[in-house]
């Protein structure tokens, strides 16, 4: 495991610009809702800059007073002493107080923003994730508002405190000493600019290491995502060689980045050392001055010390912008991928709909499409069809013909490029998103569970079934046996993805929850397709139930299990080849159904 970094490490730093700001600028809506909170954490951190700048004097006061040479009200060490405690004191008091504040703020604030970029990502069209892939979708959640974690209120503190220590230490500098100030400014350019080369060259070293890494991760999310296939193939020892050598890359790169990290380490230690004791032999003459003039020339002990101290606050605020500002940076990156997605249309439904029962008739009138990843490709050509309320309807034909688009034309996951597809004689642009899936259910081909119980996959069919109902779904997906050999029953945990639960367990799982959902309209995308002969026929009747009084479209390649439905529309080429009933098309002796049904004999 890789020793944890900041959020904001693996980020990329984003320039300044216009559009930038009035994105990151949306996000500090989220603040609003706490602005007292924010408000006081501000006070909090000016009361506590202020209170801690006056430590060095305290120091220097101090170190006079034990030489017997203080001047002003306070002149003795016990004075000075009472002094710094309540310093100390009420620097704690402020520190606490600040980051009470700005934790309130950071959290509520963070937690709204999850739930809203949740909120809209589950929302938008299903082109938006043919897109991104997962992984980002989920670094946009945790790595980019990690990002923001401090930046909303901590950081922009952070900077503001660091700007006010630098502006009023120098101030006080050159009130203490003109000739030690200008001293002390002159080497610290030189310091800076060596700095930001060394960061940079640092920086990019750290993204090629974490780079390295991540190809690595990508090695075991593969490999255990497909763990079955690795031990069919016998091929644990290439994995194992695969991963070995990324983890070697980026351990290689992680200890060439520990030389660098020393040398620019062992630099600024020099470096600033340095110039600090070169100020403390200057001052040091002062102070020999002062004595030898008894005060009228040069410096007293206290003030050198008190110099020195400003000299390292001045010195340390210096140090922290520079990490403070690219943090910054970073996390405007992190807004502006953020203020993106919560910009990004929705599916045009609101949250309370009212469901409008369908009939289920469907017709298709000259509809053409392909999908926004493959604009070259057209899947369907002026598609014309019609099906009736409570029609069983098959279809069939090669691979990439077409059949599964129709399906996810009717879910309205997609938009036609042109023609109409109407529902019961309604335009489906014209319908809510919500009320058209609200009236279908869909058994995929590939069933993807969540990892809950049975009882939960099956009530996602209609979340608010009763027991009884769900019991019921289940006895007319024939399941109830294979259940109750569960110790836990309905109760019984399928584990990601399923993968508890046999191909077929999973299908028949699938089915009962669109029972549960009691569609006008029924997509069956090949669902009986991992299913064993003897669970075929268990689920068949189970279907031919479901299917009594509702509209039914079935996609599939097994064509024993459509002989009965009223009519078949054999698809090539997005294009209608055939339709008729199976008596019909398998009597066309140069018909491609028949084509189909001869393969399948060949097969078997």
């Amino acid at each position: 495991m890789s020793i944890p970094q900041r959020a904001t490490d693996s980020l990329e730093k984003t320039k300044i610009s216009k559009t930038s700001i009035q994105k990151t600028k949306q996000l500090f809506s989220y603040i609003h809702p706490y602005k007292w909170y924010f408000i006081a954490g501000m006070l909090c951190l000016i009361f506590s800059s202020t209170t801690v700048m006056a430590f060095p004097k305290s120091i220097g006061l101090l170190v006079d007073a034990s030489l017997g040479k203080a001047t002003g009200m306070i002149q003795s060490r016990s004075q000075v002493a009472m002094l710094l405690l309540s310093i100390i004191t009420l620097q704690s008091i402020f520190s606490f107080s600040r980051i009470w504040f700005f934790t309130q703020v950071n959290e509520r604030a963070l937690a709204n923003l999850r739930r809203d970029l949740y909120n809209k990502m589950i929302c938008l069209p299903i082109p938006f994730f043919e897109e991104k892939r997962v992984g980002e979708l989920n670094s946009r959640i945790t790595s980019d508002v990690a990002a923001l974690q401090d930046t909303l209120s901590l950081t922009l503190a952070e900077f503001f405190r660091q700007t006010t220590t630098l502006i009023i230490g120098i101030g006080l500098l050159f009130y203490r000493s003109v000739h030690l100030t200008m001293i002390m400014l002159l080497s610290f350019p030189v310091i800076i600019i060596l700095a930001i080369f060394f960061g940079r060259f640092i920086r990019n070293n750290s993204k090629k290491t974490q780079d390295a890494l991540a190809d690595a991760n990508i090695i075991v999310n593969e490999t255990f995502q497909n763990v079955n296939i690795v031990k069919a193939y016998t091929n644990e020892g290439f994995e194992s060689n695969r991963y070995n050598k990324g983890i070697l890359k980026s351990m290689n790169l992680g200890l060439q980045g520990g030389i660098y990290r020393g040398a620019f380490i062992s630099f600024i230690i020099f470096a600033l050392f340095g110039s600090f004791i070169f100020v403390l032999w200057k001052g040091s003459g002062l102070v020999e001055l002062n004595t030898l003039t008894n005060g009228k020339e040069g410096i007293s002990l206290g003030a050198l010390i008190e110099f020195l101290m400003y000299t390292l606050f001045i010195g340390g605020s210096l140090a922290g912008m520079s990490d403070t500002f690219t943090r910054l940076l970073k996390s405007i990156g992190a807004s502006e991928r953020i203020v993106d997605i919560l910009n990004t249309a929705p599916e045009t439904d609101t949250e309370d709909f009212k469901k409008t029962k369908q009939e289920g008739a469907i017709t298709f009138k000259d509809v053409s499409f392909n999908y926004p990843s493959r604009p070259d490709v057209t899947v369907l050509k002026e598609m014309n069809f019609s099906i009736q309320p409570g029609e069983k309807i098959a279809l069939v034909g090669p691979s990439g013909a077409g059949k599964s688009t129709i399906i996810q034309l009717l879910l309205n996951f997609y938009k036609a490029n042109t023609g109409n597809i109407l529902l019961d004689g309604k335009d489906i642009n014209n319908l809510s998103t919500k009320d058209i899936r609200s009236n279908m259910a869909i058994v995929p081909q590939e069933v993807m569970l969540f990892g809950g119980s049975i009882r939960e996959n099956i009530l996602y069919g209609n979340i608010h079934a009763t027991e009884e109902e769900v019991l019921n779904a289940a006895r007319k997906a024939n399941i109830l046996e294979f259940i109750n050999r569960f110790p836990q029953g309905l109760d019984t945990i399928v584990g990601e993805r399923g993968i508890k639960l046999s191909g077929g367990q999973r299908q028949r799982i699938a089915i009962a929850r669109a029972i549960l959902k009691d569609p006008a309209i029924l997509l069956l995308d090949e669902a009986t397709s991992a299913l064993d002969a003897e669970s075929e026929k268990l689920v068949q009747e189970a279907l031919d139930s479901l299917m009594e009084g509702r509209t039914s479209i079935i996609v599939a390649h097994r064509l024993s299990t459509i002989r009965n439905v009223d009519k078949i529309m054999v698809i090539n080429h997005g294009n209608i080849a055939e339709e008729g009933n199976h008596l019909e098309l398998s009597n066309k002796t140069d018909g491609l159904y028949n084509h189909l049904l001869k393969l399948q004999y060949q097969l078997n």
